[in-house]
């Protein structure tokens, strides 16, 4: 009973608000119901059947609030692990230093965790204060005073469509304020991965960040130095795929937390040329992003990277180096530089490589290799990211423009192109250039103008222009 008394006091003086929560009805929170997830709505009906708490929590309902599409969906409940998996036909307890249970429809994760206990005196820690281990079990207002900042301490109850605000959250919400629950230093030193969420939140959301909250950030800034790397990994891939990434990396920069984030961005930015490159790109991304279309992490990390691997890349051509072994080299000591800091995943770092490697294929193609290209995998976005290149001007248009035509047809169409591209270019020139790469009898004047016309008329950008449906 005593430990029960102590602890109720640290939450209090933890969360510094007063006693109880705001409850807002559908009127004051303007949640649509039709956005939430079924699933979601789901798991928190059955729960609420056996008589537990159960609610759609976090970054779901801050979306929802300000009106956007929640991209997945959490639900917070007093039911533990143990009690939560025999309720779902596919659920399964998932976590070692935070255990929760995946709940599994199809294609969507319904990921359900325990209200959790604000961390207390002998909690294990590493020696900057990072909690490894998180598994002590609390009330509802206790797992509100452990959460991060306020906007992410909401809670939403699909069935009686009210949100459960314990921390003026809705309000810094509307006010477009970032403001950490409890002390910064202390919260941040608990999980340095909160410094990286509140830059993302700012970037995103178009706000400010509380004084306070802000004040420690660049002096703890090299704790990021100690998160694990698939962690930061995941905080990364969700910086840059928040449709305002460019934002997110300055707003790191100033910071100083790019330093041990992604080390080599601190040199791209510092180069005007770079800079523009990863910013055209980015541009591009956010764009889909804010159309709702899927964005490749492979992709993403191959232009944030490029400009270091076409640097060296040149500079081995220069020195005699043979280009596609040149390109090999220099993507390979990017890569492995990077990876010290950050783990980016083998299925993405082999589209990385196969989009890199592509480029130099497509400035020496000859007609054995462009039906071999067209069959990779990654040859969309190896075209966007050529793309991307001539708009650099680091490539001729014209032959970017050939490439983005040729992945724009259907089979048939692709046949065509590459016949009378065979037909206009001897059989043997390389795509888009004026070499040979063979010798062959030169055609007559008047048979390589038919035969060139025809490749011009064959062109999709010559019947209707460039179509969008880039993939990355």
């Amino acid at each position: 009973m005593l430990q029960q008394t102590i602890r109720h006091l640290v939450t209090r003086l933890f969360a510094g608000q007063p006693s109880g929560p705001l409850r807002l009805s559908h009127s004051q929170h303007g949640i649509d119901r039709r956005l939430v997830s079924r699933h979601a709505i789901k798991v928190c009906e059955v729960l609420q059947q056996q008589g537990y708490d159960a609610y759609v929590v976090g970054g779901a309902v801050r979306d929802l609030i300000i009106g956007l599409a929640p991209k997945d969906f959490d639900v917070a409940t007093n039911a533990t692990p143990a009690q939560i998996r025999p309720l779902f036909r596919r659920a399964r307890i998932i976590g070692r230093r935070f255990q929760l249970v995946h709940v599994v429809f199809g294609q969507e994760i319904i990921e359900t965790s325990t209200f959790r206990a604000p961390s207390a005196t002998g909690q294990p820690t590493d020696e900057h204060g990072r909690i490894l281990r998180d598994n002590e079990f609390g009330t509802h207002e206790e797992d509100a005073a452990r959460r991060d900042f306020t906007i992410n301490a909401l809670y939403y109850d699909p069935l009686k469509e009210e949100v459960i605000d314990f921390h003026h959250g809705v309000a810094d919400l509307k006010n477009r304020v970032v403001r950490i629950i409890g002390d910064p230093e202390t919260r941040y030193r608990e999980d340095p991965v909160r410094m990286l969420r509140a830059m993302r939140f700012k970037a995103k959301l178009g706000a400010r960040i509380d004084p306070a909250t802000e004040a420690p950030i660049t002096r703890l800034a090299p704790l990021i130095a100690h998160v694990p790397a698939s962690r930061l990994f995941d905080e990364t891939l969700k910086l840059l795929s928040c449709g305002h990434a460019m934002d997110c990396l300055r707003e790191l920069q100033r910071a100083g937390l790019t330093r041990n984030l992604i080390p080599i961005i601190e040199q791209v930015l510092a180069e005007d040329r770079d800079a523009a490159f990863v910013e055209m790109a980015l541009s591009r991304t956010d764009a889909r992003v804010r159309a709702g279309k899927a964005v490749s992490p492979g992709f993403l990390f191959a232009a944030l990277l490029w400009r270091p691997v076409h640097r060296r890349w040149q500079e081995q051509v220069a020195h005699g180096v043979q280009r596609n072994e040149a390109l090999i080299n220099a993507a390979d000591a990017v890569m492995e530089e990077q990876l010290q800091a950050l783990a980016i995943q083998r299925r993405h770092q082999a589209d990385m490589r196969d989009i890199w490697l592509m480029q130099a294929r497509f400035e020496r193609a000859t007609l054995r290799t462009i039906w071999r290209m067209v069959e990779q995998p990654r040859f969309r976005a190896a075209v966007d990211f050529l793309q991307l290149r001539a708009e650099a001007r680091e490539v001729d248009s014209v032959l970017a423009q050939w490439w983005m035509d040729l992945a724009n047809s259907s089979h048939e169409q692709r046949t065509q192109m590459i016949e009378a591209w065979q037909a206009g270019h001897a059989g043997g020139r390389k795509a888009g250039s004026g070499t040979s790469a063979r010798r062959r009898r030169r055609p007559s004047r008047r048979k390589a103008g038919t035969a060139a016309q025809a490749a011009e008329d064959a062109s999709p950008a010559h019947a209707s222009g460039a179509r969008d449906g880039s993939p990355h």
